[in-house]
């Protein structure tokens, strides 16, 4: 009895384990649209090829992700856009952008055929109003790019809490299985009491 408790105690010790989310978003940036996949436990999914279908399954382009798992994609069709990447191991990271929010990156609406011609005209007016705010198209570019190195880790610390375990959830699990067995053999001694007497 003594050696099955042992072996029963053992067995249910607690292991390291590394279990993991995978954690992957898509997010409007400027003209592109620019997505993230990695794990919960911080690793990130570095240059990790990353393919953009619609939802019919019609491939529109591919990507890869940077050292910090960071992506971008720019945009040139009106349609819903599905981010696929393949992390090994089952493992596959799926995001989706709907068709609206595409629209506005691209600057159309969705009914946007209509009125080509007067976004045409907002573009050539862009340039004049650029010039006279003081900001070239060049420095607008660089300030984008700052603002979204900037803000990675910021999202990726959001992403993360938003997928954390919390320790005490697991805490109580354990607390819960080992109340069970201690019940469980508690029983089994009372019957083994009751038989002998």
């Amino acid at each position: 009895m003594i050696r099955s408790c042992i072996l029963i105690l053992a067995l249910l010790a607690p292991l390291p384990v590394m279990a993991h989310n995978v954690i992957s978003a898509v997010f409007p940036s400027g003209s592109d649209i620019e997505g993230e996949v990695g794990f919960s436990n911080g690793d990130m999914a570095a240059d990790l090829l990353i393919e953009i279908f619609d939802v019919a399954g019609s491939k529109l382009g591919e990507s890869r992700t940077d050292g910090d798992g960071f992506f971008l994609f720019t945009p040139s069709e009106l349609v819903t856009h599905i981010f696929r990447g393949d992390l090994g191991a089952g493992h596959v990271a799926e995001m989706m952008m709907d068709g609206a929010e595409v629209a506005q990156i691209i600057g159309q609406s969705p009914g946007a055929a209509a009125n080509s011609a007067a976004a045409a005209m907002d573009i050539s007016a862009a340039p004049a109003a650029a010039g006279s705010a003081g900001l070239s198209d060049q420095t607008r570019s660089e300030l984008a790019t700052m603002m979204r190195n900037e803000l990675r880790p910021l999202r990726q610390e959001l992403t993360a809490f938003k997928n954390k375990s919390d320790f005490q959830s697991v805490l109580g699990g354990i607390g819960y299985i080992c109340g069970l067995f201690g019940l469980g053999f508690y029983i089994a001694a009372r019957r083994k009491i009751g038989s002998s007497a």
